[in-house]
């Protein structure tokens, strides 16, 4: 080793145009092996300083500060010398611990080497004449690393940073250290978090891609890492979308922001909500145009988000009001509407921000409420709404094609049948109300005079109005100390009753949508028994309703009741979806509606014809003389017909049976589907399997459609008829008596 000398430490400053270790004349060999070796600070300064992002959580590199201005002197070095000179491969070491490791030339590093600074810091690349200059790589003693172009000691030109500590990663142009030009960042492991775009000094500036850790993107200019001009955001799980200029990171300018109420899965409704207008520091505030959901649409002047100034509200059924609005208020009582609509009273309507599919009839609610509250209590009630409007939307849809073969365009309206249906599978009626309760409820927005015929058509806006009225008489005792009493009971409602249990199907009917095409053929002529047995138990012609109680003496009068279908059996039926099926007694006086009624003949269908179902199995159809009654129409001739029957109550029993009845083109015989199933089976195996099953599905509908068939033409009717008879004998024997 050679002797370690005293060195003068001189900035760099100062020896600009000295080669580190040029040899002096009067210099010894061992001194000049010694000789002090001196490096631009600046090529050591390779820190990232980074701006915080105004949107995000701020972006550090999380790199410690490098040294500044170094000064290298020798003090031992190991390797290759010419002519007294280090040349060629060596190692260095400098006073103050830094260590240099590669090739020299002429007394400088020049080449490929390995430059460790005393903190940590390491250099590994190209070095031209004591200057880090061309491809490098720096790693800091926390791991994080650049590799790319270097000059000078400087990151500049095309290179990768990473560190590892919080995944911050780059890779772009680099300018004198920093950041400068196109480039990538990413801001997190997973690199869900990133920009892509153009840089300026460390900065997001010019034209970029930001992709937040919530998914939302924004795509447009840049000012200082803020959204500064023309741009687009996107906040994906909001559903919404801003297009237009930024100031300052927020909406300043013209723009127009749009509130997407995404499609629901098999509804038929698309909505959206947008604004084309003027903002001021995020805010809707100037002229602007605000197009509703609903149709509805606000021309004119706002402040701060809010319709204030003068301004044009076109209803969603061509109502206009043009006056002042103060605070989202209208002030100015002028209200024009189109000759076709007639006058409007301003004082006497209600402005609903809902649309005319959905404008609720609660009036009988709110005359419970105080005067100067109704406003208020309509309000919040349409807001419940409105925050459900796409699940309500839905569950109407799904209802409504109960019992329907495939519309291509789902637009049957729901019927009093399927409403009945639907309150059951929500368990509406554990709340100690009844169907036949909930039907008088609404009488006034149903607006027919049958209360209870399951054919009547049940709108949108019925179904809300109905919810409303529904979730009051439930719940008012427990929300009587809410400020806002109906919404806070439809909430409750929607909350627990309805979402919950919606779309999941019960009872006989329509849980099974093969059957329920059947069984529906049926309705209009069980409709016609269910109102003569009504109007005998309880002489009125207009509430026409029975209770379990007057059910169970029906059976006995028809001596439907035998040792399959026993006084328990049926009891067992009847109480099917009772929340207490346990206390029979207690729901003899209870009413039904005619869908109990309905479910429960379908229930006692399965008992009465389970012999016939057990012959059928093993001896194909019914005889020739039960032929007719046993005959199976396609599904979509037969949701035809029942559409018919529904939109024609005036069709007679008669019509409708024989629509249904004695086709012998029609029948399928079992035995027939069975052997020609064996011989499938017989010529291929591989796919005889399948097609057992898909036969053996097929027989079994078709075996519980022939019970269905069997039990109403050739039981219930011919029972209820035989008694019809006998009564209008015995009433016509008692006159002649009397």
């Amino acid at each position: 080793m050679t002797k370690e000398m005293e060195t003068e430490t001189t900035s760099i400053e100062n020896d600009k145009q000295t080669k580190c270790g040029a040899p002096e004349t009067s210099e010894t060999a061992e001194e000049r092996k010694n000789k002090k070796f001196v490096s631009r600070a600046e090529s050591l300064n390779l820190h990232l300083k980074v701006r915080p992002d105004s949107d995000e959580q701020p972006e550090n590199d999380g790199v410690s500060e490098p040294p500044g201005l170094l000064t290298l002197a020798v003090q031992r070095y190991e390797g290759e010398t010419c002519e007294g000179q280090f040349h060629g491969e060596g190692v260095a070491c400098f006073k103050g611990g830094h260590v240099y490791k590669g090739m020299f030339s002429q007394g400088l590093m020049d080449g490929h080497g390995l430059f460790t600074h005393a903190t940590g810091l390491k250099y590994q690349g190209e070095f031209v004449s004591n200057k880090l200059m061309g491809q490098g790589t720096y790693t800091w003693p926390d791991g994080s690393c650049y590799t790319g172009e270097v000059y000078n000691g400087i990151r500049h030109g095309i290179g990768t940073f990473q560190c590892p500590k919080n995944h911050v990663s780059y890779r772009g142009q680099w300018n004198q250290g920093e950041r400068h030009g196109k480039g990538t960042a990413y801001y997190n492991e997973d690199k869900t978090s990133w920009y892509k775009g153009d840089w300026v000094k460390n900065n997001r500036e010019g034209r970029g891609v930001r992709c937040y850790p919530s998914g939302n993107i924004y795509s447009g200019e840049w000012k200082n890492n803020l959204r500064h001009g023309e741009g687009v955001m996107k906040w994906l799980k909001q559903g919404q979308e801003y297009v237009g200029t930024w100031q300052d990171g927020v909406q300043h300018g013209r723009g127009t922001h749009v509130w997407i109420l995404k499609r629901a899965e098999e509804s038929q409704y698309f909505q959206s909500n947008h604004y084309k207008g003027d903002f001021i520091h995020g805010q809707r505030h100037g002229q602007g145009t605000f197009y509703y959901a609903s149709g509805a649409i606000y021309e004119g002047e706002w402040r701060n988000s809010k319709k204030h100034g003068q301004g044009k509200f076109t209803f969603t059924d061509g109502r206009v009001f043009e006056g002042e609005f103060v605070d989202d208020q209208m002030m100015t009582p002028s209200l024009r509407a189109p000759t076709s609509l007639g006058a409007f009273i301003m004082s006497g309507s209600h402005l609903s921000m809902l649309g005319p599919d959905m404008t609720l009839s609660i009036e009988c609610l709110l005359d419970k409420i105080p005067e100067r509250k109704r406003d208020t209590e309509r309000k919040q009630v349409e807001f419940v709404v409105l925050r459900q409007d796409i699940d309500l939307r839905s569950i109407y849809s799904f209802y409504s094609r109960l019992g329907h073969a495939h519309s291509p365009d789902n637009t049957f309206l729901l019927s009093r049948l399927q409403l009945w249906r639907l309150l059951k599978d929500c368990n509406i009626h554990h709340h100690n109300i009844t169907l036949a309760q909930i039907d008088r409820f609404i009488r006034e927005d149903a607006g027919s005079p049958e209360i209870h015929s399951p054919f009547t058509p049940i709108l949108l806006r019925n179904l809300l109005s109905c919810l409303v009225i529904v979730a009051y008489h439930i719940y008012h005792k427990d929300m009587i100390l809410q400020k806002n009493l109906l919404a806070a009971c439809l909430s409750r409602l929607l909350t627990d009753d309805i979402l919950p249990n919606a779309k999941n199907v019960k009872g006989f009917l329509f849980r099974q949508p093969h059957l329920a095409v059947v069984a529906l053929n049926y309705m209009k002529r069980c409709w016609e028994v269910y109102q003569a047995d009504c109007r005998v138990r309880t002489g009125s012609a207009d509430d026409l309703t029975m209770t379990c109680r007057h059910l169970l003496w029906m059976f006995k009068d028809l001596q439907l009741l035998d040792h399959n279908l026993t006084t328990a059996k049926l009891m067992d039926i009847i109480t099917a979806e009772s929340c207490d099926s346990s206390s029979r007694s207690s729901c003899l006086g209870l009413e039904i509606t005619f869908l109990e009624f309905f479910e429960v003949l379908l229930g006692c269908a399965e008992v009465k014809c389970q012999q016939v179902s057990e012959v059928l199995e093993e001896d194909g159809p019914l005889a020739r003389s039960d032929s007719e009654a046993m005959t199976h129409q396609p599904e979509m001739e037969a949701s035809e017909e029942m559409m018919n029957a529904t939109m024609s109550p005036s069709q007679s029993s008669e019509d409708l049976t024989a629509q249904y009845v004695g086709s012998q083109d029609t029948k399928i015989n079992l035995h027939e589907a069975s052997s020609s199933a064996e011989h499938t089976e017989d010529h291929s195996e591989g796919n005889g399997m399948q097609i057992s099953r898909m036969e053996t599905k097929d027989q079994e509908v078709e075996l519980r459609s022939q019970t269905v068939h069997h039990f109403f033409n050739h039981i219930f009717f011919q029972a209820f008829d035989h008694h019809q008879l006998v009564t209008r004998i015995i009433e016509e024997k008692h006159r002649q008596e009397a």
